[in-house]
């Protein structure tokens, strides 16, 4: 006995994945979702970063011109903290 076929049934089979591989989509494409929040995060953490870096410079700057209002043109050693003068080039002074 054959059973009866309609039209229907087979255009839905037709028309549908799998389960199987409706899952593998929906995964692969929670994956992507999941990837692109992190990479938007990390893009946040990235901009935070360059502006305390500017932030730092700044103050790195401002802290060179009060040691060289005290001190003068010299150059500090990072290790110790010795300083010594900074000789000029002949250059340097017609500027």
């Amino acid at each position: 006995m054959e059973k009866d076929v309609k039209v229907e049934d087979i255009a839905q089979d037709v028309n549908k994945i799998t389960d199987k591989e409706l899952k593998s989509v929906q995964e692969k494409v929670g994956q992507i979702n999941n990837l692109q929040l992190q990479v938007g995060g990390l893009e946040v953490q990235k901009t935070i970063g360059v502006e305390q870096i500017k932030a730092a410079q700044v103050d790195l700057n401002d802290l060179q011109k009060t040691l060289e209002e005290k001190y003068g043109k010299v150059s500090v050693n990072l290790q110790d903290g010795t300083i010594k003068p900074i000789e000029e080039n002949e250059s340097d002074k017609e500027d």
